[in-house]
């Protein structure tokens, strides 16, 4: 099995690259993690989905390919110049909502139905706000976090973050994990109480 060969790569997701290496953008989600969105997405038809990290939109780009014709998706970042660049490539996306807020605000303010998969690309709802994010997800939904493995841009003493937060996740009885060492390091929950 060769795994580089990604043969549905959205359309547009090289132009996404192009303009991530224009602005030097720094914390691009690959390719993989995309894959493996687009795959857990295709399995909830009409579904809610929340990607906390727009960034790039690298990895939204690929949750929009999984999604059918009922599906919504809200993608929230802080960075409005990311938010901006978001608009310019979805704006006319009827299926995304695009929100340019901190993600702490925003988690403490939602008061909207709970979500099929959360994809958690930013501190927010992954280091800080975990257990109000795990709250909004539905039973049999999917918590889905990446850059477990270290990374380059990790700040240091970042790996303790990281440890303890993959604790948090084993000792939660209301969901199932999987730990990938693939990719930069994916984790997967699944909520099943």
């Amino acid at each position: 099995m060769d795994q580089t060969k990604i043969l549905d790569a959205p359309s547009i997701y090289p132009e996404l690259l192009a303009k991530s290496e224009e602005i030097g953008f720094t914390m691009p989600s690959d390719m993989y993690i995309g894959t493996l969105l687009k795959t857990l997405i295709s399995s909830k038809p009409a579904g809610n989905f929340l990607e906390l990290g727009t960034g790039m939109s690298l990895s939204l780009v690929w949750m929009l390919e999984g999604m059918d014709k009922n599906s919504k998706l809200i993608s929230i970042d802080n960075d409005k110049e990311l938010i901006q660049i978001a608009e310019h490539f979805f704006g006319e996306e009827k299926r995304l909502e695009l929100i340019c807020e901190d993600g702490e605000n925003w988690l403490s303010g939602y008061k909207g139905g709970k979500f099929d998969l959360i994809f958690a690309d930013a501190w927010p709802g992954k280091y800080s706000f975990l257990d109000q994010t795990l709250t909004l997800i539905n039973e049999g939904g999917f918590y889905v976090i990446d850059d477990m493995k270290t990374q380059p841009n990790w700040p240091a003493g970042h790996e303790n973050n990281v440890s303890d937060l993959v604790d948090i996740l084993e000792s939660r009885e209301d969901f199932t994990i999987t730990k990938m060492d693939w990719s930069t390091g994916v984790i997967v929950a699944v909520k099943i109480k």
